[in-house]
């Protein structure tokens, strides 16, 4: 796949796992889809993965289950 950063060929896509918002608010999205170049070294979501976030933010209430999650800090 051509990079949209650079405009060389190599670039894979990979899953990532991102968080959103913060305390009750927090909503974590697994398994988005990121495109990433080794030449470059860029990552970078396409618009319709955006988008698609976007719609899972909105209609969270819909698509998400609850979890229990530890959390720590860095110290």
């Amino acid at each position: 796949m051509i990079c949209d950063m650079c405009g060389k060929d190599g670039a894979t896509s990979k899953k990532v796992t991102r968080s959103f918002g913060k305390k009750k608010n927090l909503l974590i999205i697994e398994d988005i889809p990121v495109l990433s170049c080794p030449s470059c070294g860029e990552s970078y979501m396409l618009a319709e993965t955006m988008h698609e976030i976007e719609r899972i933010k909105m209609h969270r209430h819909s698509f998400a289950q609850k979890r229990s999650i530890e959390v720590t800090a860095f110290a």
